[in-house]
C-alpha cells in the first residue's frame, strides 16, 4: 500500500462530564464546540477540505472497549478495507467489523499496548 495514515481524524477522550469540559475549552481556549466537541477544518496537501474532529466522551463509555484507556485516536486512511486486510496480515489485532457512514468508513485496531485506534475513510465533503 502506498499510504495507510493520511492524516489524524480525530482525538477523543474519556470526561466527567463532557459538557462541563466542553464549556471550559470554550471559555479558556476559545474552542467553537458542539454537541460533539469541535471539528477543525484544514486543507491537504493538494488543497482537499479535511476535518478533524475533537471530542470528550462520557467516562462509562463503551465505544473504546475493549481498551481500557481513557483515549482513542482516530487516523484518517485511504483505503480502509484494504489496510485492514494488509494489518490483519501483518499480526495486527483487527476487531473484526467496518462500520459505514454518509461521512465515511470506520474500522477499528488495537496497538500492542491495548490502545484503540479507529481507523477512517473519511468522505470530508459530507460536512461541507
Amino acid at each position: 500500500m502506498k499510504n495507510r495514515v493520511t492524516g489524524i481524524g480525530g482525538f477523543f477522550f474519556k470526561s466527567k462530564d463532557p459538557d462541563h469540559i466542553k464549556t471550559w475549552y470554550k471559555t479558556h481556549l476559545g474552542i467553537p464546540v458542539d454537541n460533539y466537541g469541535w471539528s477543525f477544518w484544514w486543507k491537504d496537501k493538494d488543497g482537499k477540505d479535511c476535518m478533524t474532529q475533537w471530542s470528550p466522551f462520557k467516562e462509562d463509555t463503551e465505544y473504546f472497549s475493549p481498551s481500557e484507556k481513557q483515549f482513542m485516536m482516530n487516523f484518517r486512511v485511504e483505503n480502509l478495507k484494504e489496510l485492514l486486510e494488509v494489518l490483519k496480515s501483518e499480526g495486527v489485532t483487527v476487531i473484526d467489523k467496518v462500520e459505514e457512514y454518509d461521512y465515511g468508513k470506520f474500522g477499528w485496531i488495537l496497538d500492542p499496548e491495548g490502545n484503540k485506534i479507529e481507523l477512517w475513510e473519511p468522505v470530508d465533503k459530507a460536512f461541507l
